[in-house]
């Protein structure tokens, strides 16, 4: 049974319309980027990396992020086993963000689950949503790639740098541009 008064973060988290100005959202994201402002300027690889581990949601042993690496919240963001992730990537975490295993990311990749109303009496009214973004396994994301809210892409998916990936994508394909369309198939080696 659902909560009959839901905070704003339990409204944020599920993709309903939430105010993002509510106080534990507003010291959440203060709380991030006060942690981060120290995590990123770690030079040692093992400790900047044990300080964006304690702030994510879950994650693999083996994830291996540059710095400077930003977020909303931190706890929305689910990591598989041998994540990397380049220099300057923004995941902004309203709604959950999932990476599969054996997954990297290129400088300056963009993830994006927020989301505002197109109704700009709504959009004015402070109210926000968000859309989960889901990465399978084994996937390349590109230099400078933006996701956009709601997309979901299959395992073994490439994305091509500087690609606007508007729509999901099923698994073994490489994908391009902007908006990202399939370019090709893949057809993985049998191991």
């Amino acid at each position: 049974m659902e909560p009959i008064n839901k905070t704003e973060r339990e409204k944020m988290v599920a993709g309903e319309l939430y105010l993002a100005a509510d106080p534990e959202l507003v010291a959440g994201r203060k709380r991030a980027k006060l942690e981060l402002s120290k995590v990123n300027g770690i030079v040692d690889d093992d400790t900047r990396n044990a300080g964006y581990k304690a702030l994510l949601g879950t994650h693999g042993k083996q994830v291996h992020i540059e710095s400077d690496f930003k977020f909303d919240y931190g706890y929305n963001i689910h990591l598989g086993e041998n994540f990397y992730a380049n220099y300057d990537c923004t995941f902004l975490d309203i709604c959950p963000i999932t990476i599969g295993e054996n997954c990297m990311c290129a400088p300056g990749v963009q993830i994006y689950t927020a989301g505002h109303p197109i109704d700009p009496v709504e959009r004015m009214s402070g109210l926000e949503f968000g859309k989960p973004v889901t990465i399978g396994n084994t996937c390349w994301i590109g230099g400078s790639v933006v996701i956009c809210p709601g997309v979901t892409l299959g395992n073994n998916v490439v994305v091509g740098a500087g690609s606007v990936v508007t729509k999901s994508f099923p698994d073994n394909v490489v994908i391009a541009g902007n908006p990202a369309k399939i370019i090709k198939t893949i057809e993985p080696k049998q191991q």
